[in-house]
């Protein structure tokens, strides 16, 4: 069996997780307050289980506020659910 590594050129950096300046004295704390994944908004069904599944099932829709997601609505369904978390754009953090 070959080595287990990540896939991609050797003399690249990884994208998995942003990059920390050294010189700022407050990077280990804004790395700590960063969102699983960079991921702002989610949603989850009320009652629980996979996310495809019975899309037309209520959302519990969730925004990162620094510490844990917290909720902030509801959305009759899958579709509605995953416009809303779309809204931000992509490295656009939410006001607050």
């Amino acid at each position: 069996m070959g080595k287990h590594r990540r896939p991609g050129p050797p003399n690249q950096p990884s994208r998995a997780t942003p990059r920390v300046d050294p010189a700022d004295p407050l990077a280990p704390y804004e790395k700590r307050r960063r969102p699983p994944v960079d991921q702002y908004r989610r949603h989850r069904p009320v009652h629980g289980g996979a996310n495809h599944l019975r899309p037309d099932e209520h959302r519990v829709l969730e925004e990162w506020d620094g510490f844990t997601y917290a909720p902030v609505g509801t959305a009759p369904d899958l579709a509605t659910a995953q416009a809303w978390v779309n809204e931000l754009a992509p490295g656009d953090e939410p006001a607050g």
